[in-house]
């Protein structure tokens, strides 16, 4: 299955868009039809929710050789995704809205412990994701834990071609399948230190991940029965704290400063290919032998990966009105089936979030200085908060669209732009493992410390 050869930057023409859509919605609706699955191991449950289901089997269809998926169609699948996500991010917003006031009312220690979760996957996973020469990845992979709003973040400042694209996929898959698992055992362990109040564990908890929230959550109540509602109460006030800023800080904070670490911390890698490059083209040889030796390897090494890539990396765009109205189609069956039947209010649902998505981007366009993304947030969020006239209506108009399915639509569409870049994937490998369980025990810890602190200061 193959399309003509599309050149790099080409605008695709809607029939050529049609084999894949056609893909996209046939898994998207099967794997919600199939629902979600729960694997109880005693000290936890791993639950592999349908938008799982969807990124496997459009993995399993782009790599099969029976009738292979032609790399024009996977680029199409990639420019699909792009778009995607800004639904996501619209769909999102329509959940800050609602709770803007309890942000409002949040304690000073509430606030403060989020530097916890937003950065502490910097501090200490992304140093060695770059000890494990994860490349590029490592920024994508590092800046935060990698939930939804993550893609569309790393989505809008790289590309959905990107190596820092590929590793907020590669953490997102190993958040979903082990993060609750793993969770409950490190809550476990240290809940049964009692060196931390268990309002502070609580707030750990919230590490912007519902399934993990309640699975750390239930490990801290095992520890501290007595505070069960105090805990409870804590562990969701700081998991939506985190959602709600974590748009925010992620685009103006988080990724920014994940990626001047990451070149800090690489850039005696990136001089020594820089001055051998400089040095071969001068005639002269600046370096020492051995670095030099060293630097000609690895400059080689990467020329040759690249090669290998090249092709995979060149994006392709589609027609505004193409991806919107195909991400749509997909959208709205998707969210039929998680509904349980079609109502015209999932369309309605629908028309407002492409509304809001046409609306930011315009905005983006003529300021130039404010992401789609942080327009589509704060537009959604203040015109579904309790202080809108509208906002109620709003609410329950897009609450109609399950936000899960739209996960669904977003995974399918990558799933199945990923056999182009299995040479990426391979090269993160089984580095996303340490990495992964150094980023959830970095952000559940910083954030229970800073968050000790700051119960002690404000009581």
């Amino acid at each position: 299955m193959s399309t003509k050869s599309l050149s790099p930057g080409q605008t695709v023409e809607a029939r050529r868009t049609l084999p894949i859509v056609a893909l996209a919605l046939a898994i998207a609706v099967v794997v919600q039809l199939i629902g979600q699955f729960k694997l109880d191991l005693g000290i936890g449950a791993i639950v592999v929710f349908p938008m799982v289901w969807g990124l496997i089997a459009g993995v399993l269809v782009s790599l099969q050789k029976f009738k292979p998926l032609g790399m024009d169609l996977q680029k199409i699948a990639a420019a699909l995704v792009g778009v995607a996500v800004m639904l996501l991010v619209a769909r999102l917003a329509f959940n800050i809205g609602p709770s803007l006031p309890t942000l409002v009312k949040a304690g000073p220690a509430l606030l403060l412990q989020e530097v916890g979760h937003l950065l502490g996957t910097i501090v200490l996973a992304l140093p060695l994701a770059v000890l494990l020469r994860m490349g590029k990845s490592t920024v994508g992979a590092t800046f935060s834990l990698d939930r939804e709003p993550s893609f569309a973040m790393v989505s809008e400042k790289y590309g959905p071609d990107s190596d820092q694209y590929r590793g907020v996929l590669a953490m997102y898959v190993f958040g979903t399948l082990f993060g609750a698992v793993y969770i409950t055992l490190l809550t476990s362990l240290i809940a049964n230190w009692g060196i931390f109040d268990p309002l502070a564990l609580a707030m750990g908890a919230g590490v912007g991940s519902g399934s993990m929230m309640a699975a750390s959550a239930g490990s801290i109540i095992a520890a501290y029965p007595g505070d069960k509602e105090a805990i409870l109460g804590m562990a969701a006030v700081s998991n939506l704290i985190t959602t709600i800023l974590g748009v925010y800080v992620g685009i103006y904070i988080a990724l920014p400063l994940a990626d001047k670490f990451y070149r800090l911390l690489t850039r005696k890698e990136a001089r020594k290919e820089a001055l051998v490059a400089a040095s071969a083209e001068a005639g002269t040889a600046e370096v020492s032998e051995a670095d030099a030796a060293a630097a000609t390897e690895a400059a080689e090494a990467n020329r040759r990966f690249r090669e290998q890539v090249a092709e995979s990396s060149a994006e392709v765009k589609l027609p505004l009105w193409v991806s919107m109205g195909a991400l749509s189609l997909i959208g709205i069956a998707t969210a039929a089936v998680a509904a349980k039947g079609f109502t015209w209010s999932i369309v309605g649902g629908y028309a407002v979030l492409v509304g809001l998505i046409l609306v930011s981007m315009f905005l983006a366009k003529v300021t130039r200085k404010i992401s789609a993304i942080v327009w589509a947030t704060t537009i959604g969020a203040l015109i579904s908060s309790p202080w809108s006239p509208v906002g109620e209506v709003l609410v329950k108009l897009v609450g109609a669209v399950d936000f899960l399915s739209i996960a669904t639509v977003v995974l399918t569409c990558a799933g199945l732009s990923l056999g182009k870049d299995i040479p990426l994937l391979r090269q993160i490998g089984w580095k996303i493992i340490p990495v992964g369980l150094v980023a959830i025990t970095a952000s559940f810890i910083l954030s229970a410390i800073i968050a000790e602190f700051a119960l002690g200061m404000w009581n």
